[in-house]
């Protein structure tokens, strides 16, 4: 049976980027607030979604009746009983199948690399590369994903069926030997259960092993695009919303304070060059620059081929440091990450309640609702706690240090 809900007169899409847990957090947080904010349209009765990698998994569950503060209880805050429970460590498990695999082919690449040293004359380095193979193609297991969202869906007025959803679901995802984006859902590929698209949709290379599909093998779908929201334009869509959490960080700016309600505790967090963060922020930097640029194209070829199509685009903004500085795989952050993005989204809505957003939002039957933005005491998460006197000492101090360490550092700078 198909699952029923009201639709708006409006085509309305959602397309959801990738960005690992931390993209997963934000677009949880943002997608909060646009649920409070938005009057004539709820974010988990829309007509199409979209999803790419971490992004699959939030527009599946919205696809398939979920809440945004339902996904924030099961993904952000919820308790190990509740059905929804699904935690971000699981993706942590190693990848013991692939290890054990890679690991049988070992001896006989051994015996080989030694009879082409021995009997061929290829150079040492040259036979090494014989041994390639052995190799992992991931770290991390991301099954768990399968087995969570098979066990989600399966819970009444849900689904773990394409067909069987009142509105559209696409997930993109990268069929490895023929580098080709395969749009999961789509006619001939709507066979494919939807916990396993997500899969494959989020196995980044490296990171997960390949997803295996009926003989086939599928990593993540931002490797050929960053959003794939043409999937969704080319089903004409009257009003597209699209949520991208990843941003290159502009350190060169002036930086923003962190988006906080009335009685927030959030220190600021600056960045004074990307290169004092050493290895993991320049990778981090150039990652997420490429990514955004290639994005930045795919959205002006949008509004070119579709001119008839409203788009939005909502990311982090290029001066905050906060997201930036996150460890993606930081899990104990997940609460005040998500409050994070629920803030900034709501800040970014109030600066925009004038045109051209609200003559966007207007056409197609939607409104920004005032009240709900200026109010002030709205939260995502429970509020943090007081800081303790220990607490404030240690805060303090680390604010001195900081300041002292830009002292010598602009210190250093005036000698060379």
């Amino acid at each position: 049976m198909k699952v029923s809900k009201h639709k708006p007169a409006a085509r309305i899409a959602l397309a959801l980027a990738g960005g690992g847990p931390l993209g997963a957090i934000y677009e949880i947080g943002a997608l909060c607030a646009l649920d409070e904010a938005l009057s004539g349209a709820q974010i988990n009765q829309l007509d199409h979604y979209v999803g790419v990698s971490a992004g699959g998994f939030i527009a599946a569950a919205l696809a398939n009746g979920m809440t945004p503060r339902q996904l924030c209880t099961a993904f952000i805050d919820g308790a190990p009983a509740s059905p929804d429970y699904f935690d971000p460590s699981w993706l942590m498990e190693p990848a013991y199948d692939e290890f054990v695999r890679r690991g049988l082919m070992l001896p006989g690449l051994l015996a080989a690399t030694a009879w082409n040293i021995a009997t061929r004359r290829v150079s040492t380095m040259r036979a090494l590369e014989g041994l390639a193979p052995v190799l992992p193609t991931g770290i991390f297991s991301n099954a768990q994903i399968d087995i969570q969202l098979t066990r989600m869906f399966s819970q009444a007025r849900r689904t773990n069926d394409f067909r069987a959803l009142a509105c559209k679901l696409t997930l993109v995802a990268t069929q490895l030997d023929s580098a080709q984006a395969i749009a999961f859902g789509s006619p001939g590929w709507d066979h494919i259960p939807i916990s396993k698209a997500v899969q494959a949709s989020s196995a980044l290379p490296g990171l997960f092993p390949p997803v295996a599909i009926e003989g086939k093998y599928y990593v993540d779908g931002a490797m050929k695009k960053t959003l794939h929201a043409s999937v969704a334009l080319d089903e004409r869509a009257d009003l597209l919303i699209c949520l991208n959490p990843l941003v290159p960080f502009d350190a060169t700016a002036e930086q923003q304070e962190p988006a906080t309600p009335a009685g927030g505790q959030a220190a600021p967090r600056k960045i004074p060059r990307i290169m004092d963060g050493g290895l993991t922020s320049v990778m981090s930097q150039t990652f997420r620059a490429m990514i955004h640029s290639r994005m930045e194209l795919g959205m002006k070829h949008y509004a070119h081929a579709y001119p008839e199509t409203d788009i939005i685009l909502i990311e982090p903004d290029h001066r905050d440091p906060e997201l930036y500085l996150a460890n993606t795989f930081s899990y104990a952050q997940r609460k005040q990450l998500a409050e994070h993005a629920y803030q900034q989204t709501r800040q970014w809505l109030r600066s925009h309640q004038s045109d051209p957003l609200a003559s966007q939002l207007r056409r197609h039957g939607i409104a920004l609702r005032e009240d709900v933005l200026e109010d002030t005491t709205r939260r995502l998460c429970a509020p943090w706690k007081s800081p303790s006197r220990l607490g404030q000492a240690l805060g303090t101090l680390n604010e001195l240090m900081d300041e002292l360490s830009q002292v010598v550092r602009h210190a250093q700078q005036q000698r060379q």
